[in-house]
């Protein structure tokens, strides 16, 4: 069997030290990532009782970082390996995974746009989900709340949502001190406040719904959403820009890589 021998057959010192670098970043924020994790779920406890992961009944944001961190390091740790000892299986699995990320993210900027009257309804079933696990998770309770305050907003669709959560509900057979009231993060800011007031939502849904305003936020989280998304199009459309360009420069040096390597040794 003859095979073709190139002239320059040796791996780019370029290509190898750029992959590695690119990668050790995505690494250590990999390991960063899930490290703050785990800190999070020590501080709630979890760490010493595994079953109040199976408790909660909203988004615990502890798991969006897990996957995201996990995802991070094992792709770091596959690129970084895989430069170094130019393995091509993991330079290959490293090229794959980013671009099967790529066109997932793709497929679901198209889905939302083609799909938004669903995807609507999804987001509004999802946050009133969360709303009713609002007590039940620290983490969640502040992500709702810093939510609510940024985008000056309550509920998915109304104030009256947070009647789904047995804390705020005006349901007359249970005795809490926030019956027929909202969360402090829907309160309208009052410029006289040095210090947050975390009761100003105690009893509002009993007043007349007109004078709701006058206290509160009576836009929906759904509806402020829509709002933001387009004022802040050119942004978002950067930050995507900016990220698919850091997964093609990924995929480029990896796929240059094994270009490389394979020359090395198809060439003896």
């Amino acid at each position: 069997m003859y095979y073709y021998r190139y002239d320059n057959a040796e791996v780019s010192c370029c290509y190898k030290y750029l992959m590695f670098t690119y990668n050790v970043i995505f690494w250590l924020a990999g390991v960063a990532i899930v490290a703050v994790a785990f800190w999070a779920w020590s501080e709630k406890g979890v760490l010493l009782d595994l079953t109040q992961v199976t408790r909660l009944r909203g988004l615990d944001p502890v798991w969006l970082l897990l996957l995201v961190g996990a995802v991070t390091f094992v792709l770091g740790f596959a690129g970084c390996v895989g430069a170094l000892r130019e393995n091509i299986c993991l330079l290959k699995f490293f090229s794959g995974a980013i671009a099967l990320i790529f066109l997932a993210e793709l497929a679901l900027a198209i889905l939302a746009v083609v799909f938004q009257s669903q995807v609507r309804q999804w987001i509004n079933d999802f946050f009133l989900a969360n709303v009713k696990a609002y007590r039940e998770d620290i983490d969640l309770q502040n992500l709702i709340d810093s939510l609510q305050r940024t985008n000056r907003c309550c509920g998915a669709q109304k104030p009256g949502d947070w009647d789904v959560n047995v804390y705020f509900s005006c349901n007359a057979t249970h005795r809490s001190r926030e019956k027929c009231g909202v969360p402090f993060s829907c309160c309208v800011d009052d410029p006289a406040d040095s210090v947050v007031n975390t009761q100003c939502g105690y009893d509002v849904r009993k007043k007349h719904p007109a004078e709701w305003s006058d206290h509160i936020y009576v836009k929906g989280c759904i509806a402020a959403l829509e709002d933001w998304l387009p004022a802040n199009l050119y942004t978002l459309a950067v930050v995507f820009v900016v990220i698919s360009l850091l997964q093609m420069v990924g995929i480029y040096l990896a796929r240059s890589l094994v270009s490389d390597i394979q020359k090395v040794r198809f060439s003896y």
